[in-house]
């Protein structure tokens, strides 16, 4: 039985989010922490694998030159949607295509800028940040066990109505949410 691959440093992923951060900053490139850490800066559990930052579509080629001006290492993996930061066997993605459409600057204004780790960065707004997670559920990766708690922990923060609005054409996502009403996560979806 193959062991599962070891989880990444926190302290190693945390340093090299806020290099990358400050490198898009610094870079004038428009962005926002998404995904587990963008949860996690919002109240869910920390995530044990890297960390993802949005950044438009358009602004993908100027992204990468400016992250490799600043001195990191930029992969240009084989999927031709994002790139990742490396250090050390740790990985930053960033993305300018989610769910399978290209990221818009829309999104990233609906961003607010919190501090994260000391560094004052825009971090994906609740409700954008459930209605990612739950569009990349689909018969190859679907793990309600790791969206549990971050629905738990975001459920005070999220717009609901319109999180199972925009999920409306995912059968996996609409299943969590009906599975969030039942448990009474979130009382107002348990309305079937």
């Amino acid at each position: 039985m193959p062991s599962s691959p070891e989880p990444d440093p926190p302290e190693n992923v945390r340093d090299l989010l806020k290099r990358t951060a400050v490198a898009l900053k610094e870079g004038g490139v428009p962005f926002a922490l998404c995904g587990g850490y963008a949860a996690w800066v919002r109240g869910a559990p920390e995530p044990d694998h890297d960390a993802d930052f949005l950044v438009p579509a358009a602004e993908a080629e100027r992204t990468a030159k400016v992250l490799a001006d600043a001195g990191l290492q930029v992969v240009d993996p084989a999927e031709d949607w994002l790139l990742k930061v490396e250090r050390d066997d740790v990985f930053i993605d960033v993305l300018w295509r989610t769910c399978g459409h290209p990221v818009e600057t829309d999104l990233i204004d609906r961003a607010d800028v919190l501090p994260v780790l000391s560094v004052q960065m825009p971090v994906l707004a609740a409700t954008d940040i459930l209605v990612t997670k739950l569009m990349a559920l689909d018969e190859h990766y679907c793990d309600f066990a790791r969206m549990l708690p971050v629905a738990r922990a975001l459920r005070e923060q999220v717009d609901w109505v319109l999180v199972e609005r925009e999920v409306a054409g995912n059968d996996f996502a609409v299943v969590f949410l009906q599975l969030l009403g039942r448990l009474a996560v979130v009382p107002e979806l348990d309305r079937r």
